[in-house]
């Protein structure tokens, strides 16, 4: 833990704002629905010398401030640890591998609990039709036997992640979506193994089986689409270029987009993408709109015409008067709003899970 807290760390990854306070950006693993997050958030608030932290469910980036005086970076990766998550510094070169190690744990997850619902469900079914038609005991016992040993595993392996999470909410006195689906499966396993070993009652290894497989599959399909829209977000904003060439009484010069204003004089060039809007103030050419309006025509543009960022000048050298600054633009309004979605999505399932809580 203590490689958090060495020089070349820190110069790497973390940065220092003008209050003097450290900032750093980590990707927290372990993280599978909202009250995850609003754990992971709860207990960072509740430690000391951090002043901020703030987790985005769709990609599990958390941005974290604190005071060192006060809070080693160490301390904050031994509290994230505690309470059964890992926290790691957010480096784009690195991510795509662990992501894909974590993909490959939940295929593996996913494969087993399938396989054992497709199983299983025909032993249900033979099952069943003993119990409306007549079935010796023994035969009953036979196929009760069978039915365990498919849903051991997927109770004990595919649903693992959800009894961990439920032993870290109860661990920190919270009650969360795991706590249902881990108590639930859990209660029907155990009084199965009564039924079976009694032979009293029905056993409903089919129903842990199922529970476990239809909330990690779902779970699973919720994370790939999240990932498809952030992927996507960040291809668009990762493709446009961080400085603009600006004219200034004649001289060109490059100027970082955050400090272009409004009325300044861009110079873009053929295969450039637009990244603040404005006016074409001289020149003219073809644009390609196609990843803001889905247009896949090429739009032609002339002197007084509009264009917005986010878009392509395809074949033309032209300059335009800078309308709005960055903030203000097309592109940036596009990506704020979808990840002001995504937060209040995830508010409002955390605000859920919390009533959850209330009622228990």
């Amino acid at each position: 833990m203590a490689k958090f807290d060495l020089e070349g760390f820190k110069n790497k990854y973390i940065s220092v704002d003008d209050d003097g306070l450290n900032k750093i950006h980590l990707i927290i693993e372990g993280i599978h629905c909202s009250a995850c997050v609003w754990l992971n958030e709860k207990v960072l608030h509740n430690t000391e010398g951090i002043l901020e932290a703030s987790i985005n469910y769709s990609n599990h980036k958390a941005k974290i401030v604190w005071d060192e005086e006060e809070v080693k970076l160490s301390h904050i990766i031994e509290t994230i640890r505690s309470i059964g998550y890992n926290a790691y510094a957010y480096d784009p070169k690195l991510q795509e591998e662990r992501a894909m190690a974590t993909r490959k744990t939940y295929y593996s997850r996913i494969l087993v609990a399938v396989f054992g619902a497709m199983n299983i469900m025909w032993l249900a079914v033979a099952h069943y039709a003993g119990y409306f038609s007549g079935i010796e005991q023994s035969f009953k016992d036979i196929l009760n036997v069978a039915q365990f040993v498919l849903a051991t595993p997927v109770i004990f392996y595919s649903g693992w992640i959800f009894f961990r999470g439920a032993y870290y909410g109860y661990k920190n006195n919270t009650v969360n979506m795991d706590t249902l689906v881990a108590s639930g499966a859990m209660s029907a396993y155990l009084y199965s193994i009564y039924a079976m070993i009694s032979q009293r009652g029905e056993v409903y290894f089919d129903s842990v089986v199922m529970i476990i497989t239809f909330v990690l599959v779902g779970k699973y399909l919720e994370v790939l689409s999240k990932k498809h829209a952030v992927d996507t977000l960040d291809s668009l904003m990762g493709s446009t270029p961080s400085e603009v060439t600006v004219l200034t009484d004649g001289d060109k010069s490059l100027v970082s987009i955050e400090n272009v204003k409004i009325g300044d004089l861009i110079e873009l060039k053929s295969g450039e993408k637009v990244v603040i809007d404005g006016i074409v103030i001289q020149g003219e050419g073809s644009f390609d709109e196609s990843s803001l309006t889905g247009e896949n025509e090429p739009i032609y543009k002339r002197v007084g015409d509009s264009i917005i960022s986010g878009s392509q000048c395809l074949d033309s050298l032209l300059h335009y008067e800078a309308t709005k600054d960055v903030s203000d633009s097309m592109l940036t309004s596009i990506v704020s709003l979808t990840r002001r979605l995504y937060e209040q999505k995830t508010s409002d399932r955390t605000t859920g899970e919390q009533n959850i809580r209330l009622f228990f």
